[in-house]
């Protein structure tokens, strides 16, 4: 069953226990979805789909970080019960530990030395380690591994 299709399967789940608040958030998802592969033309496999996760559950982070600046924590409880749903579609992701051992692997086999190769290394990494760690978490491992 690809994810797309788990996600389906959940949003009718969703609707026959009355699940309005995990509902919403599969909703958001799924239109989300559907907007990229009509903007693109394009069926969308599941790769692109952790991608569209991981950009929601980010915005979600955002929006929770401003509701709480801002006293909203109504609303702030409301993006988190979201992102408690989008990351349920996300892979497990890799411990701090993984990340740093994949980074200096792949800047290893580059070469890569200073951070002046910073772009090209990040380059590496997203498409290795894209829906399984948390790209700020790898943003820091490389300007680790690449500092003299």
């Amino acid at each position: 069953m690809t994810l797309k299709e788990r996600i389906t399967e959940d949003m009718k789940a969703a609707m026959r226990a009355k699940d309005t608040e995990r509902l919403g958030a599969i909703r958001m998802l799924t239109a989300a979805i559907k907007q990229k592969e009509v903007d693109e033309r394009v069926e969308l496999d599941d790769a692109a789909v952790v991608a569209i996760v991981d950009k929601l559950l980010k915005q979600r982070k955002d929006s929770i970080e401003a509701f709480e600046k801002a006293a909203r924590q109504d609303l702030a409880d409301k993006e988190k019960a979201e992102a408690a749903v989008l990351q349920a579609y996300l892979p497990a992701r890799l411990s701090a530990d993984e990340v740093s051992a994949e980074v200096k692997a792949i800047v290893a086999e580059l070469g890569a030395k200073g951070p002046g190769d910073m772009g090209k290394v990040m380059g590496a990494v997203k498409q290795r380690l894209a829906g399984k760690a948390d790209m700020g978490q790898v943003s820091a491992a490389v300007k680790a591994a690449l500092a003299p």
